[in-house]
């Protein structure tokens, strides 16, 4: 009986440790959440300034022109990025954005295909499907480390652009949609020219019409790698958003099981113990009984 209680105290006590770690994680995850949506939301003015920017340059330049030399080459070159994660406790979250790479890249035209993994974990969920993996990234573990990870990603496809004539890059990553989220893809190169020409058809928003002074190739090439800088940047703040919140959900479910497995644990402890407890009184009072009966027997001789 002593044996079996302490077997259940151990238990308690382990349960007991193992919700503290828990939910110690889901205070983590939960503060992560909220430093990465708020870095999306600050990139949200600068966004619309260099769309303001593009809008300026495209009344006088065809950037469709500048991304993509026209040769003989009719094969063009895709080069995709997947945004993953490094650590467990996600879910399907590396899984899915895999998976959705995997589907939209094999829906594209015939081609040269390069892709670069943001993530040991989906690196791995890639390989697996035979993609043409040209490296791997570390996932940031903050705000601040985004930023030289965009840097890097960016002097990749510079190099790439620099090398090919004709060059795609898309990029895959999982976006927040309210307490879940899904995975995406974003075509970034070569610029939507319907977009484009929705921003060259929007007014200006003040009464002094702007003026592109000096080169206006280079400052268009300027603006159009800010404009990768920011999209990479929130894409990365996204995917990095909605893992804490993949984490969040699984520590929460973790968090509901260590208490019903409490419950049970203590439910039978207090059983166990009470059982023992009858034990004792029902031996004391039989004890009791007898001793009563033994001495009445002698008062009886």
């Amino acid at each position: 009986m002593s044996d079996t209680l302490e077997h259940l105290r151990r238990k308690i006590s382990s349960a007991t440790e193992l919700q503290s770690v828990v939910r110690t994680m889901k205070a983590l995850a939960a503060a992560n959440i909220g430093q990465y949506e708020q870095s999306v939301r600050a990139l949200s003015d600068y966004y619309h300034t260099v769309e303001l920017g593009l809008h300026v340059c495209s009344r006088y330049l065809a950037p469709a022109a500048l991304l993509t030399r026209k040769t003989k080459q009719t094969a063009v070159v895709s080069a995709a990025v997947v945004f993953g994660s490094d650590q467990g406790l996600v879910g399907r979250f590396n899984e899915e954005v895999a998976d959705y790479a995997v589907k939209t890249l094999a829906a594209l035209p015939p081609g040269k295909l390069q892709v670069w993994a943001v993530g040991e974990r989906v690196y791995s969920h890639l390989m697996d499907a035979d993609l043409p993996l040209m490296g791997v990234f570390n996932v940031p573990t903050s705000v601040k480390a985004i930023t030289a990870l965009v840097g890097r990603i960016l002097v990749e496809s510079e190099t790439l652009l620099s090398q090919q004539d004709a060059t795609e890059l898309h990029l895959f990553y999982n976006r927040p949609a309210g307490s879940i989220y899904g995975p995406v893809c974003q075509r970034l190169l070569p610029l939507d020219e319907q977009w484009l020409g929705t921003l060259a058809d929007q007014s200006w928003p003040t009464g002094n019409l702007p003026e592109v002074i000096g080169d206006r190739a280079a400052t268009l090439r300027a603006l159009i790698r800010e404009y990768l800088f920011v999209s990479l940047f929130r894409a990365c703040a996204e995917s990095l958003a909605s893992e804490n919140s993949s984490r969040l959900a699984a520590m929460q479910r973790a968090d509901q099981n260590i208490d019903e497995l409490l419950e049970n644990f203590h439910s039978a402890f207090h059983q166990l113990r009470q059982s023992g407890i009858d034990e004792e009184l029902f031996d004391v009072i039989s004890g009791y009984e007898a001793l009563a009966k033994e001495k009445s027997r002698r008062g009886s001789q």
